[in-house]
C-alpha cells in the first residue's frame, strides 16, 4: 500500500489532472489516476535544455519581495522572478497590493509536498486573477520544484491559472530516484539534478505548473505549517491563516535557502506520541472482554478532539455495550462496534459520519485504537479497531522508507521493535493506545474465524467505561506480558498474512457499505 500510495502521488503530479487543481479536482489515490499512463522505455526519455536554474540566485537591494505573515506561525519572504514569470510575478503582486489574500488560509497541506492557499473560497473551487477569470503563466525551464519554490495550482495546464498559489516542501532526491522517473516518462537535467539533489522539492510537477518566486526567508515557517493535521481532504482541522501578503523591497537580508540554515526543530523527529503516560486522574477507557478480561485505554484529545470525543460519548452512553469484535485477522487487527455485528452498521454521538482527522506522530503501533472507514476519515462512525500487526526487520524497514518520506525514524523504531500496521498510517484516525491487557488483544487475534473473518465464537464487549487512571505502570509493549511476544515462532504465513492485510487495507469489507479496517 505506501508503494501504491508513492506511485500515486508521483502519478497524479504528472498527469494532467493536478494534484494541486484550482477547480475542485480531487486527488486520486489509486493507479486507475494515471490515466492508461505505462512505463515508458528509459531509451527514450530524453532530458530537457540544460540550462542554469535560477531560483537560488540573490535579489538585487530593491528587488520586488513578498512578505507573507502565516498566523501563529510567523514570517516568509518570497523572492520574484519576473524576468521568467512575468504575467505570474504581475499577478501576484497586484493581488497581494489590493489585500486580496489576507485573511485567507491554506486549504490543502500535504506534508512532504506541499502547502496551498490563495482561494477566497477555501474550497479549492474558488479565486481568480487580477484580470478576472483566468490566465496562462507560462513554464519557463529556468525555474523549477525545489523545496521552497512558489507555484500557481491550476486544473490541467498554465491556462487556468488564478490566485490559488502552493509553496513546496517536498523531500530529498538521490541521483538513483530521479533517473527512476524514467519509467514514468520524465528525465532531468544535470543542472536540475543537482538542484534537487543538494535541496530537495517536488520534481515531478516541473513543465506543469508556473513557477514564480523562491522563499529566501522562512522556509521552517512553512516546514511547520505543512505538520498540521488534517482531515480527509487534507484540509486543515484548525485554520492555518494567511494574515497578510505584504509586497515590498529587498533590503540586503540574509538568504537563507535550505532548512538547515534555520534553528528548525523538525516535528517528524520527535517520537511517536503512541506511549505517553496517562496523568494520575486523565480520563482513560476500560474494555471489559466477555471471558477474557479488562483493556485499558489511553486517549489522546490533544491531537484528535472529535475523535476522543465520540468515543467516550458512545462509552458513557453504553453504546458499545454487549456488541462484538466481529471481524479478527491474526497479526493484523481486531475490529468492533458495530451494532449490526457484520460491518454494515454505526453511527457517531452526533449521527450519521464524522470527520476524524489524521495526526502524524499518532501511529499504528501494536496496541493502537482508530476508526474504521469507507475510504477516508470524514467516514468516522463507531466501528473501531485495535491494531496487532507484526515486527518488521531492519531491511522491512529500509523498503518502507525508500517509498515512503513520511515514514519517520521515530514511526520505524516502533514498527521495528514494538510492531504495528504501518501500511495503515495516514488513512485512519487514531486515537488511543492500549497500555493495560495488550496481551488480551493478542489472544483474540488467534480465534478461529470462518471466511469473512468473524469469530466462529462470538467475541463480547462486555462493557466500555470512562474512567479516572489510578497511575498504575503502562505496559505497553507485548514483551511486558508474561511469556508473550510480538512474533510468533518462525511461520510460513507471516509474508503471506502481511501481503494480505497491505492488499485490503485500501478496500472496504466486502460485506458492508460500512467502513473497514482491512
Amino acid at each position: 500500500m505506501i508503494k501504491k500510495r508513492l506511485f500515486a502521488v508521483i502519478l497524479c503530479a504528472i498527469m494532467s489532472a493536478s494534484v494541486m487543481t484550482g477547480c475542485g479536482k480531487e486527488v486520486d489515490l489509486s493507479e486507475s489516476g494515471s490515466n492508461g499512463s505505462t512505463a515508458s522505455d528509459t531509451s527514450e526519455v530524453t532530458p530537457p535544455e540544460n540550462v542554469d536554474i535560477a531560483n537560488f540566485t540573490a535579489p538585487e537591494k530593491g528587488d520586488t519581495i513578498i512578505e507573507m505573515t502565516i498566523k501563529d506561525y510567523g514570517t516568509v519572504k518570497i523572492r520574484l522572478f519576473p524576468e521568467y514569470a512575468e504575467k505570474g510575478v504581475e499577478n501576484f503582486v497586484e493581488l497581494a497590493k489590493a489585500g486580496y489574500y489576507d485573511g485567507l488560509t491554506f486549504h490543502r497541506v500535504i506534508r512532504d509536498f506541499m502547502i496551498q492557499g490563495g482561494d477566497p473560497m477555501g474550497t479549492g473551487q474558488g479565486g481568480e486573477s487580477t484580470w478576472g477569470g483566468e490566465f496562462d503563466g507560462g513554464t519557463d525551464p529556468h525555474l523549477i520544484h525545489v523545496t521552497g519554490a512558489l507555484a500557481y495550482a491550476n486544473s490541467g495546464s498554465t491556462t487556468t491559472d488564478g490566485s490559488q498559489f502552493y509553496i513546496v516542501t517536498g523531500t530529498g532526491y538521490t541521483s538513483e530516484k530521479l533517473d527512476s522517473y524514467s519509467q514514468y516518462g520524465m528525465a532531468f537535467s544535470d543542472n536540475q539534478k543537482a538542484m534537487y539533489e543538494e535541496y530537495g522539492g517536488a520534481p515531478f510537477l516541473d513543465g506543469n505548473y508556473t513557477v514564480f518566486g523562491q522563499v529566501f526567508d522562512g522556509l521552517d515557517v512553512i516546514f511547520k505549517a505543512q505538520y498540521a493535521a488534517t482531515d480527509a481532504n487534507d484540509k486543515p482541522l484548525e485554520d492555518v491563516i494567511i494574515e497578510s501578503v505584504k509586497v515590498t523591497e529587498y533590503n540586503g537580508e540574509d538568504l537563507k535557502w535550505k532548512l538547515s540554515d534555520y534553528d528548525y526543530d523538525d516535528p517528524a523527529a520527535k517520537d511517536v506520541v503512541n506511549f505517553t503516560a496517562p496523568e494520575k486522574g486523565e480520563k482513560i477507557v476500560n474494555m471489559k472482554i466477555k471471558g477474557y478480561g479488562d483493556v485499558k485505554i489511553k486517549v489522546f484529545p490533544e491531537y484528535a478532539p472529535k475523535a476522543v470525543e465520540n468515543f467516550l460519548g458512545h462509552a458513557k452512553d453504553g453504546y458499545y455495550d454487549g456488541l462484538t469484535f466481529h471481524r479478527v485477522i491474526n497479526e493484523f487487527m481486531i475490529q468492533g462496534g458495530d451494532p449490526n455485528g457484520d460491518g454494515t452498521g454505526g453511527e457517531s454521538i452526533w449521527g450519521g459520519k464524522f470527520d476524524g482527522g489524521k495526526y502524524f506522530n499518532l501511529i499504528h503501533a501494536a496496541g493502537a485504537i482508530a476508526y474504521a472507514n469507507s475510504g477516508s476519515t470524514s467516514t468516522n462512525g463507531s466501528q473501531f479497531y485495535i491494531v496487532t500487526g507484526k515486527t518488521y526487520t531492519e531491511s522491512e524497514i529500509d523498503d518502507m522508507k525508500s517509498q515512503s518520506s513520511s515514514l519517520t525514524d521515530s514511526a520505524a523504531k516502533v514498527y521495528e521493535t514494538a510492531g504495528g500496521t504501518p501500511f495503515l498510517d495516514g488513512n485512519y484516525t487514531v486515537f488511543g493506545q492500549v497500555f493495560e491487557g495488550l496481551d488480551i488483544i493478542f489472544k483474540i487475534q488467534g480465534v478461529d474465524t470462518d471466511d469473512s473473518d468473524k469469530p466462529v465464537e462470538d467475541v463480547v464487549i462486555e462493557s466500555v467505561t470512562v474512567e479516572d487512571y489510578d497511575g498504575t505502570e503502562p505496559r505497553w509493549y507485548i514483551s511486558d506480558y508474561d511469556g508473550q511476544s510480538a512474533d510468533k515462532d518462525d511461520k510460513s504465513s507471516e509474508t503471506e498474512t502481511s501481503s494480505e492485510a497491505e492488499t485490503t487495507s485500501s478496500e472496504a469489507d466486502s460485506s458492508s457499505s460500512e467502513a473497514s479496517a482491512e
